[in-house]
């Protein structure tokens, strides 16, 4: 018999790093993220492996503040140089009450008072007076990241995300018309998009984000892995997309010059066959993250692949 898996610390984070990101004034930035633990998302998203990080209870007043101070107090360690926004990322919505207490808004604000951009995620149903009331909290400035996913309206409907492209939408003028700026999280490859047509779908996704009025557009490869994810692969429902379709998509992102286009690089190799030219296509889009130019593609000698 299985043991039950532990209930992660709520007073401790379930992970916290420094990384860089070429921010809003064209600069690249160094910045914080903490990723912090709370209660499961009541959404149930078809594809969130994320609830792998929660606790099955909400957690405690003070627990997130708590959180905040054992990462930031290690990460001011992590090396040179000031750290000017920080991603406080939380497996589900900071607006959730069930997942970050209301009464601890205070504390949060008092302990990201030195970085000058606070970016915090949020499922489009919770935005309105709760982003307000912790904007007013704030000495920087804040942003939302929202999961758009894809603008495919059929298959935005199948991913148990409970909104529409509409809702999305009018999100994004709540956020908006409240001096607050939006990222739009894009899922490349989602269950129901064949292959052929992944690449396209990323494009409109981005293009649909930048005409609601996100400023940033983050293209995440769809991995499987979880029981669900794997049970629709089986079905031929969903297949991992292809390395050179996030390039591509990230490409045609950055030409648009509608806003900043970043390409998720966490575990690139699940999406090549190739391990020779992983490492230079994983450097080529990380540059491209920081410099929103679209460099030379990679030529392989192994695989003989140019994207």
């Amino acid at each position: 018999m299985q043991p039950e898996p532990q209930e992660p610390d709520p007073t401790r984070p379930s992970g916290f790093l420094v990384e860089e990101e070429r921010g809003a004034d064209g600069q690249v930035v160094r910045g914080a993220v903490v990723f912090l633990t709370n209660r499961r998302c009541p959404w149930r998203c078809l594809y969130c492996d994320l609830w792998k990080h929660t606790t099955s209870r909400p957690v405690p007043a003070g627990a997130i503040p708590a959180q905040l101070d054992y990462a930031l107090t290690r990460l001011s360690s992590a090396g040179p140089g000031p750290t000017r926004q920080v991603k406080l990322y939380n497996h589900g919505s900071f607006f959730d009450r069930g997942a970050i207490p209301a009464e601890d808004f205070p504390a949060i604000a008092q302990r990201v008072r030195p970085f000058r951009r606070v970016i915090v995620e949020s499922h489009p149903a919770l935005v309105g007076a709760p982003a307000t009331r912790f904007r007013d909290l704030l000495r920087g400035r804040l942003e939302v990241a929202m999961g758009l996913e894809t603008a495919h309206p059929v298959v935005l409907a199948r991913l148990n995300k409970r909104m529409t492209l509409d809702q999305f939408a009018r999100a994004v003028d709540v956020l908006r018309s409240q001096r607050i700026d939006v990222r739009a999280f894009i899922l490349v490859q989602p269950p129901f998009v064949p292959e052929t047509h992944a690449l396209e779908w990323a494009v409109r996704s981005i293009e649909f984000a930048f005409a609601c009025g996100a400023s940033v557009a983050v293209l995440i490869p769809t991995r499987g892995g979880t029981a669900v994810m794997d049970e629709l692969a089986a079905r031929g429902e969903f297949s991992p997309p292809r390395l050179a379709t996030l390039e591509a998509a990230l490409a045609h992102g950055i030409r648009q010059r509608r806003g900043r286009v970043f390409a998720d690089t966490w575990e690139l190799g699940r999406f090549t066959i190739c391990p020779d030219c992983l490492p230079a296509r994983t450097r080529r889009i990380h540059e491209m993250n920081l410099s929103q130019q679209c460099l030379p593609p990679v030529v392989c000698g192994s695989c003989g692949r140019e994207p």
